[in-house]
C-alpha cells in the first residue's frame, strides 16, 4: 500500500465530529494544521482526486507522511485550538500573518535637544520608544508630517554642538518647514516644545493637541505676543492641511477594518485598511502563498490576525461571504468581550473603501512581483485595467503598412509573458483588394490569422496557440473593423486597439465604444508603448523590403527580353540588383535562361 492509500484509509476512518487535525512530515514535523465541523469529510478531501487542489494544497499533501487529530465539542473549539496550536508550531503551510516590513517604533531622543524618527528595532541607547507598529509607512509618514509641521530640524545634525549662530541656514528654514536651529534662531525650551507636540501628533493624541495650541495662541494674543500667535496659528493651519489629506471616510461605521485580496499567481496580498473614527489611521500588507478562497482559509486568517490585538473594530469588512461562520464571531467576542460584525459590502461607501484596499494590494503584490519578473506584474496590471478573465500570456498585436495604397502589407508580433517571441512573428501581403483600406486590410489578416489557427489546432506551428489578447495599432474604428471577424468565426479572444496622440506616442486603450487611459499606470504604458512600437516597426519594414524589392524587380523586367522567371533565376544567382549591374558578360551568361546574347543586353541597359 503506497502512502497516499494509507492517508486515505486513514482518513475515512476519521470521526464525523469536529476536530482539529495535524499534519506531519517524514521527519514528524508539523508542517499544517486545520479545523474541520466534520473531521472524516475535511480531511479525506486532501487525499481524494490531486486535480481539485491549489499548486499550495498540492505540495503540502505530497510531504504528508502522516497526520494526528483532537476532537473537540464545536466548532467554535475548534477554531480556538487551531489558533493556539498555529501559534505554538508556526506550520509551513499555515497562514502566517507577517508584515513584509516587520515592525516599526517611534525614537525619542533626549541629551538636553530632544529629537523624534522612526526606526526599525530598539536599541540599548537610554532613549524612549514608542510602539512596535506594524505599519512602517504610516509611521515614517507620521513622522514627517510632524516634522514639517512643527519645523524640526531635517538635518543629522546634532544640538547643541553644531549650533552657529552667525551661520545661514538652509532652504528647510526659508519655506518654512525648519526653525533654524542649527542659526541658533530657535531655543532649546522652544525646540523641546515643539518636540513634544509632535510626539502627541504622531502617537494620535490630535484632538487634545489643537485643543492645547488654541488656547495657547488665545494666551499668546492676551500677552500682545503676536509673534508666537502667528506661529501656533501657522502650526494649526498645517495640522488641518495634513487633516484633509487623511480620508474621512465612515460617516456611519466610524470604527472598521478592511481586508483586500488579491491574487496573482502563485501569491495573495491582504491589504488591511484601519479606520478608526473615521479615519483611515493605518494600512498593512502580508504576503502570502495564494490563497485558496474558502471558507476555512478565510476563517483562519481573520482569526490569526485578531487573535492577539485587543483593540477591535466595530466591524469587520470582507470580500467573502462568511454569514455561516458564527463560530467565527464567537472567537472575536471570546478575545475582546466586544460584539464584531461581519459585513460583505457590496455598494456605499464601504464598497468603495474595499476597492481601495484591493487596489493597495494588487500594486503592492506588483512591486513585490516586479522585483523578479517586472513583465508579469504588468501583465497582471493589464489584465486588472482591461478586466480580463485570463492573464494575458500570449498578446498578439497587428498594424498595417502602405504607401498610397502600395505593397499593402500586414504584421503580426507575439509578446510571450512580455516578451517579445520573434519566431512567431509573422507577415501578411494584402491579397483580397488593391488601394489603401486599413479597416479591410486589418480584417483580411485577422481572418487568415484565424484560418490558419483552425487548421493547426491540433498541431503544427504556433499559429495553433491561441492568443489571450488581440491588440490593434488603432482606435475604435480599427476594433469595430476586426470585431466583426472574430465573432462571425467564433474567435472568441479580448479585442482592443492602441491609440495615439498627435506626436504618434501612446496615449489610450480603445474598446468598442471608448478608451482606457493609461498614461497614469506607468507599467501598463510602458508595455503598452513597447507592444506599439514593436509592431510598428515589423509591418513597415516589411513594407520596405517588398517596396525595394518590386522596385529592384521592375527595373529587370523593364529590360528587353527579360521576364519574371530570368528576373527570379538572376536574382537567385547574384542576390541583389547592384550585383547584377557589375557582373560581367560571361558570369551573365552562366544564369540559366540567359543566353550571351541577353547576357550582353542586360550589360548595356546598366552601363
Amino acid at each position: 500500500m503506497n502512502r497516499i492509500d494509507y492517508l486515505r484509509n486513514k482518513a475515512q476512518a476519521l470521526p464525523e465530529q469536529p476536530g482539529v487535525y495535524i499534519m506531519k512530515n517524514a521527519r514528524s514535523e508539523i508542517i499544517y494544521i486545520g479545523k474541520a465541523k466534520v473531521l472524516k469529510n475535511r480531511v479525506s478531501q486532501y487525499f481524494g482526486s490531486q486535480n481539485k487542489h491549489s499548486t499550495k494544497v498540492k505540495r503540502m499533501v505530497e510531504n504528508v507522511y502522516d497526520f494526528d487529530y483532537i476532537i473537540v465539542s464545536s466548532e467554535f473549539e475548534a477554531l480556538i485550538l487551531e489558533c493556539s496550536l498555529i501559534k505554538q508550531n508556526m506550520p509551513k503551510y499555515n497562514i502566517l500573518l507577517k508584515d513584509d516590513k516587520g515592525y516599526t517604533y517611534v525614537k525619542l531622543e533626549d541629551n538636553g535637544w530632544k529629537k523624534i524618527s522612526s526606526v526599525f528595532q530598539k536599541n540599548d541607547d537610554n532613549a524612549t520608544y514608542y510602539g512596535p507598529y506594524t505599519s512602517s509607512d504610516y509611521v515614517s509618514t507620521a513622522v514627517k508630517e510632524a516634522t514639517d509641521i512643527f519645523m524640526l530640524p531635517h538635518c543629522n545634525k546634532k544640538f547643541p554642538d553644531d549650533i552657529k549662530k552667525k551661520g545661514r541656514p538652509c532652504l528647510n528654514y526659508h519655506i518654512k518647514i525648519c526653525s533654524g536651529a542649527c542659526s541658533g534662531k530657535i531655543s532649546v525650551d522652544e525646540n523641546n516644545q515643539n518636540v513634544d507636540d509632535a510626539l502627541r501628533f504622531v502617537l494620535g493624541g490630535k484632538t487634545d493637541l489643537i485643543n492645547s495650541l488654541r488656547t495657547q495662541m488665545e494666551q499668546a494674543s492676551e500677552r500682545l505676543d503676536f509673534e508666537r500667535a502667528a506661529k501656533i496659528r501657522d502650526k494649526l493651519r498645517s495640522i488641518e492641511k495634513v487633516s484633509q489629506k487623511q480620508h474621512v471616510v465612515a460617516l456611519k461605521i466610524k470604527n472598521q477594518d478592511i481586508f483586500g485580496i488579491e491574487s496573482i499567481e502563485e501569491k495573495t496580498c491582504v491589504n488591511i485598511l484601519t479606520v478608526r473614527n473615521g479615519t483611515i489611521i493605518n494600512t498593512e500588507n502580508f504576503i502570502l502563498d495564494r490563497l485558496e478562497e474558502s471558507e476555512d482559509e478565510y476563517v483562519q486568517l481573520l482569526a490569526n490576525y485578531y487573535s492577539e490585538k485587543h483593540d477591535l473594530p466595530d466591524r469587520i469588512c470582507v470580500e467573502f461571504d462568511l454569514s455561516n461562520a458564527d463560530y467565527l464571531l464567537d472567537f472575536l467576542y471570546n478575545i475582546s468581550n466586544k460584539k464584531v460584525a461581519l459585513h460583505f459590502p457590496k455598494s456605499g461607501e464601504s464598497a468603495s473603501l474595499m476597492k481601495m484596499a484591493k487596489s493597495n494590494a494588487r500594486e503592492k503584490l506588483s512591486r513585490v512581483l516586479s522585483y523578479n519578473n517586472k513583465s508579469k506584474a504588468a501583465l497582471y496590471e493589464l489584465k486588472e485595467l482591461l478586466g480580463l478573465e485570463e492573464f494575458p500570456s500570449i498578446i498578439e498585436a497587428y498594424d498595417i503598412s502602405n504607401m498610397n495604397g502600395s505593397e499593402n502589407v500586414g504584421g503580426m508580433v507575439v509578446f510571450v509573458n512580455g516578451k517579445p517571441d520573434k519566431k512567431r512573428y509573422r507577415r501578411f501581403a494584402i491579397k483580397s483588394f488593391e488601394g489603401q483600406d486599413d479597416y479591410r486590410s486589418l480584417a483580411e489578416v485577422l481572418n487568415r490569422r484565424i484560418g490558419e489557427y483552425y487548421i493547426n489546432i491540433d498541431g503544427g506551428d504556433e499559429f495553433g496557440d491561441k492568443p489571450d489578447l488581440i491588440l490593434l495599432d488603432g482606435g475604435t474604428g480599427q476594433v469595430n473593423a476586426v470585431k466583426e471577424i472574430l465573432e462571425k468565426r467564433g474567435f472568441d479572444v479580448p479585442l482592443f486597439g492602441m491609440v495615439k496622440d498627435g506626436k504618434h506616442r501612446t496615449r489610450a486603450i480603445a474598446t468598442g465604444g471608448r478608451e482606457i487611459t493609461i498614461n497614469d499606470n506607468r507599467s501598463v504604458f510602458t508595455l503598452i508603448s513597447d507592444i506599439q512600437e514593436e509592431v510598428h516597426r515589423y509591418a513597415i519594414s516589411y513594407h520596405h523590403k517588398l517596396k525595394q524589392k518590386n522596385a529592384l524587380t521592375s527595373s529587370l523586367l523593364s529590360i528587353p527580353g527579360i521576364g519574371e522567371k530570368r528576373t527570379k533565376n538572376l536574382l537567385l544567382k547574384f542576390g541583389s540588383v547592384s550585383k547584377i549591374k557589375e557582373a560581367s558578360i560571361e558570369e551573365l551568361a552562366s544564369v540559366k535562361g540567359i543566353t550571351e546574347s541577353q547576357a550582353l543586353i542586360i550589360r548595356n541597359y546598366f552601363n
